[in-house]
């Protein structure tokens, strides 16, 4: 298996650049490459397949075909090129290896080798999937700093496997406070909540440091420069917002795509997934010589939220909901189907090849259902008395699926777990034992 080791240091001297060279040559053996099998008691398990434990699940899938992981990481993630699914493995104390699945089959894929993680022996690295062009790749993180090395001295370490074979790629980026990494655009960004971020090529390894004077702040827009938050990583550049108002680096500007009766001045990029921006849109109000009206009424109980073209900014669809009752600490992040049509955030759904959306809520905005997933066919699932999609997943709350081609929602069986996601035609579901072992199960669509 290909790896490649790059690093980059801030200060740099004869002995590290000594310690590097040793492990970059020495990557693939030793202690942390010679057991490809869980040395520790609750690692996890290849894949069964064949009759699996059998949930409650939503009627399109099928519980007596299927496999199942048994003590899976926290976070998984799919490579939809090649129906491959991924999952953080604990080998040892403080060592971990990538595994994966093929979702429609369930028999194993590729493995990496394992590695030592800056997360400890108490927390499993992070995994999501990025995808560049046509390659898919799996990045496995954490934040520390290695032993020996000074306080001041911590990096986010990452891993870049290709999914096609598992080539790996180590990239470790300086970085002193708390990092948010994700992989929503054709890179890797890492962020500090603020203005402060850098971007990794997943193919090259070419990390991109950005600084708060070089976010391009548009001209004539004085809150730019105020709660400036790098939002995320567009194929066009980093989508970055101000107090009130947004832009892409080098491309648009909110206050030209607004979308109708929306005010220009006054909008918020709440998610980015795929290429699509979601956005909370204050109403344009009438001009106050005018007498009060219904129009302006509802600019006063009602938001736009709009789905916008990540690379123009143009929005596609656009719908009226309630405003909050109470500002939420973290808005709904946005979900696609795989085909790239449906999209759906908490309440929120939206058709984009028919340019329609709803907003699932009572008349007066109460009793909301939040939406965590769809699937190709615009079946959504989700749940009714939750504060978010993380809990409708974990199984809490009264479960949901809507099929958006309809726009109605039906209640399913009150203990019903949902789909995390769905690829090559299989469900995959998270389920927590008594033991409080963390099962990852793949059910096939029923025919």
């Amino acid at each position: 298996m290909r790896q490649r080791v790059v690093r980059m240091a801030l200060v740099a001297g004869v002995a590290v650049l000594a310690m590097l060279l040793l492990l970059a040559t020495c990557g693939g053996g030793g202690d942390d490459a010679k057991d490809d099998k869980p040395d520790k008691p609750g690692a996890s398990e290849k894949p069964r397949t064949g009759p699996v434990t059998g949930l409650t699940v939503p009627p399109a899938y099928d519980t007596a075909k299927g496999w199942e992981i048994t003590n899976a990481s926290p976070d998984y993630a799919v490579a939809r090129g090649n129906g491959l699914v991924g999952y953080v493995e604990r080998t040892g104390e403080d060592r971990f290896r990538l595994r994966t699945v093929n979702a429609a089959t369930g028999k194993p894929g590729w493995s990496g080798e394992p590695w030592h993680a800056l997360a400890g022996p108490t927390k499993v690295p992070r995994l999501f999937a990025v995808t560049k062009g046509e390659r898919q790749f799996f990045v496995t993180w954490s934040h520390g700093k290695a032993d020996g090395d000074k306080p001041s001295g911590s990096f986010v370490s990452l891993d870049i496997y290709d999914t096609v074979d598992g080539a790996r790629q180590r990239i470790e980026v300086p970085w002193s406070g708390p990092p948010s990494v994700s992989g929503t655009g054709p890179g890797i960004l890492i962020g500090d909540g603020g203005a402060r971020s850098a971007v990794v090529d997943p193919e090259s390894g070419k990390i991109s440091i950005v600084v708060p004077k070089d976010l391009g702040y548009p001209k004539g827009c004085a809150t730019c420069r105020q709660l400036t938050e790098v939002r995320g990583l567009t194929g066009k550049g980093l989508l970055v917002s101000g107090a009130r108002e947004f832009w892409v680096r080098g491309g648009w500007f909110s206050r030209n795509v607004a979308p109708s009766g929306a005010d220009r001045a006054h909008g918020v990029p709440t998610s980015l997934t795929s290429g699509r921006v979601l956005v909370r849109w204050q109403k344009a109000k009438e001009p106050k010589k005018t007498k009060k009206t219904k129009k302006t009424k509802r600019a006063t109980t009602h938001d736009i939220w709009a789905v916008h073209d990540a690379a123009t900014g143009k929005a596609l669809v656009q719908i009226d909901c309630h405003k909050p009752a109470i500002e939420p600490g973290v808005h709904p992040q946005a979900v696609l189907s795989p085909n790239g049509r449906f999209l759906v955030a908490g309440n929120l759904a939206f058709d984009l090849v028919k340019r329609t959306g709803r907003c699932f809520e009572e008349p007066d905005g109460t009793r909301p259902l939040t939406l965590a997933t769809v699937t190709d066919e615009g079946m959504a699932y989700g749940a009714r008395n939750i504060r978010n999609a993380a809990e409708a997943l974990a199984g809490d709350g009264i479960p949901y699926e809507v099929d958006l081609t309809t726009w109605q929602p039906e209640p399913l069986s009150r203990n019903a777990r949902l789909p995390g996601t769905e690829v090559s035609g299989v469900g995959v579901f998270r389920w927590l034992d008594t033991r409080d072992r963390l099962h990852l199960i793949g059910y096939v669509r029923a025919d």
